[in-house]
């Protein structure tokens, strides 16, 4: 752990963790950033798993998740570097906040459970991809992603009160 600590103390004692915590409008115009594109990101993987979960049959799998997926990326390109620069300004003090450690773990589970799908069932959406029972996996995926996500967006709320 110390080894984390080294490097959380480098980063608040960067250039950019003194101007987020020195600068009046910085800290909330990041934040701000972070969480439209938090919107944007959580709100495109919500569309593809309410397909997934029986939602708009008639809208084709495939052609959802090419039209939302480079949302989805776009977004996560907004929200990593956002989310770096806040944490930048209380490194230290963010690695003992229990909601950041969850919220993070269920992150990389969320990032896992889409790998699994994109890399696993989505490869049979041809034969479920419209007007068809989409199959058990890809539902439990969908059903999967939606908790976590959610969990994520509590979690990103309990960072400020706990």
């Amino acid at each position: 752990m110390s080894g984390i600590v080294a490097v959380a103390q480098a980063l608040e004692g960067s250039a950019l963790a003194a101007a987020m915590r020195h600068s009046l409008w910085l800290y909330p115009i990041v934040e701000i950033a972070h969480i439209a594109g938090f919107v944007v990101l959580v709100g495109s993987v919500v569309m593809l798993d309410l397909r997934l979960l029986g939602f708009s049959t008639t809208t084709s799998v495939r052609g959802l998740a090419r039209h939302v997926l480079p949302w989805t990326w776009a977004a996560f390109f907004v929200v990593v570097p956002s989310g770096l620069a806040m944490f930048s300004a209380h490194a230290v003090e963010f690695l003992d906040n229990p909601a950041l450690r969850i919220k993070l773990l269920l992150i990389a589970f969320a990032g896992l459970n889409a790998a699994a799908f994109h890399f696993g069932v989505f490869r049979t959406a041809p034969a479920w991809d419209r007007n068809a029972r989409v199959r058990p996996a890809a539902r439990w995926s969908a059903a999967l992603s939606l908790v976590l996500w959610l969990g994520v967006i509590a979690c990103g709320r309990l960072i400020a009160y706990l």
